[in-house]
């Protein structure tokens, strides 16, 4: 049984889908003005764990993650800049431009952490005919009102608004006004009404723009994440994530403009990732403390042994990185990745034997209690301590092998590509060269084989052909 803290009903839910076992998975992507950092890594891997976790329960994920290249201003009050134009201005670039280039850096911070690109990406500016369509729906049903600036959605027209903050309509006013540090949109009815579409003032030319029913203009950030949403996955969906820092209001929007327009519920299960903070502080360029995923690597950290921090830790918690936090993970994972190494190495060496009753039992229970930690919430924390359990452990090498497989099919770490200590020193042409071999045997192309072998030990290297596959060894 799958159980998920769902932020709608504050409290831990089993999870069932609304068709299984086809699971609609909506997780909020980048908006590529700049280059994604460590704590935005932390809430992909958060959901990246969700989708491993979701898919070893046997679920079929259609997972889709938006990118925002249009939209996302730089106040939560409707006011301000547009963060893509702003960030086109500060690079003397075209807005396509900069798009292009930081979805690009976002991809590849994905890769480096071995995070499964979603099946579906969509960019917001793929999806402007949808989004006019919303907001045309929205002023049908009266939930509407236009002022200079564009057309905002009324939020004291619905009744449950603000329900994912189980705050009221009264309350989230009484908290936005206390926290506003610029002044509120001229006209704008109420401080939590927001932006569906904002036009493009008299006498300004945007890069981006299009044209709509109520004049030339952009979508509202809220907007575009429903109308992806909606147009992807459907109506109601089972499952979207985010920072814990979209609740109040960017999450909060999208249910409101999306429940509002379809008169069904929106999402069922909204699940959200804690703050990171660095050195005890939140993170930010004029700190100092801003650290994206290729700083690490330069400073000699692997990628992997950042997911392997991160998953020692409650997704939901608040998390504080430091450089004594990150060492010590490095230490770790190392230390974790030479075991494996001593333990593969041992497999190649002997054959599989039939196991003791009691060793049955005991693969078992570690199976079991992985399983049920994973399903209680996404504890990896204590997945990583079974993994650990199983490394230590007495069970047979090749059967400890295969549950630090099955354990890594959640955990994302790559322990299955772990080499033995001796492979780490055959050179990558003559491992390709007995890959070829390999391919060449079962294909019965013997003579092929024996003069890929004869390559081999011209090199100086010895081929083995152990019950496990091939082995090579120096001469």
């Amino acid at each position: 049984m799958l159980r998920l803290f769902n932020t709608l009903t504050r409290k831990i839910e089993e999870f069932k889908p609304l068709k299984p076992p086809i699971v609609g998975f909506y997780s909020c992507g980048p908006t590529v003005y700049d280059y994604a950092h460590i704590g935005h890594a932390r809430t992909y891997i958060f959901s990246d764990t969700l989708q491993r976790i979701l898919e070893f329960n046997g679920y079929q994920v259609k997972r889709v993650m938006n990118i925002t290249d249009v939209g996302h201003l730089t106040s939560d009050a409707d006011s301000g800049e547009d963060k893509m134009e702003w960030g086109a201005k500060r690079e003397k670039k075209s807005v396509w431009e900069i798009a292009d280039y930081y979805t690009e850096d976002f991809l590849l911070m994905l890769n480096d952490l071995n995070i499964k690109k979603p099946k579906i990406i969509t960019r917001a500016t793929d999806y402007i005919p949808q989004m006019i369509e919303l907001v045309r729906i929205l002023e049908e049903k009266g939930f509407t009102y236009k002022v200079a600036d564009g057309i905002y959605f009324d939020t004291s027209k619905l009744k449950d608004y603000g329900k994912l903050s189980g705050k009221t309509l009264d309350e989230l006013q009484s908290s936005l006004k206390a926290g506003a540090r610029i002044e509120m949109v001229k006209d704008k009815k109420n401080v939590t009404d927001f932006a569906l579409w904002k036009l493009t003032p008299v006498g300004v030319k945007r890069q981006m723009e299009w044209d709509s029913p109520w004049g030339k203009g952009y979508p509202g950030w809220h907007l575009e994440c429903s109308a992806m949403g909606i147009a992807q996955l459907g109506k109601s969906f089972d499952i979207h994530t985010g920072g814990v820092d979209h609740i109040q209001i960017h999450h909060t929007n999208e249910i409101a403009q999306s429940e509002a327009a379809t008169g069904k519920p929106f999402v069922k299960y909204w699940l959200h990732a804690g703050h990171l903070t660095v050195e005890g502080e939140k993170m930010s360029k004029s700190l100092g403390n801003y650290f994206r995923v290729s700083d690490l690597i330069i400073k000699g950290f692997e990628p992997l042994a950042l997911r392997y921090l991160f998953l020692t830790a409650s997704y939901r918690k608040e998390m504080n990185f430091t450089w004594e936090s990150m060492k010590a993970a490095q230490s770790a994972f190392v230390e974790l990745k030479d075991k494996i190494s001593e333990i593969k190495n041992s497999v190649e060496l002997a054959e599989r034997t039939s196991l003791s009753e009691e060793k049955l039992v005991t693969i078992d229970e570690l199976r079991n209690k992985f399983t049920s930690s994973i399903n209680n919430d996404l504890n990896t924390a204590e997945g990583i301590a079974l993994l650990w359990q199983v490394v230590k452990s007495n069970v047979p090498p090749a059967d400890k092998l295969d549950l630090i497989y099955l354990f890594d099919e959640v955990l994302g770490l790559k322990l299955n590509q772990i080499r033995t200590k001796e492979d780490l020193t055959i050179p990558d042409h003559i491992a390709k060269l007995a890959e070829d071999r390999e391919k060449a045997r079962k294909q019965k192309n013997f003579k092929e084989a024996d003069q890929l072998r004869k390559m081999i030990e011209k090199a100086g290297y010895i081929l083995e052909d152990l019950p496990s596959g091939p082995r090579i060894k120096l001469q």
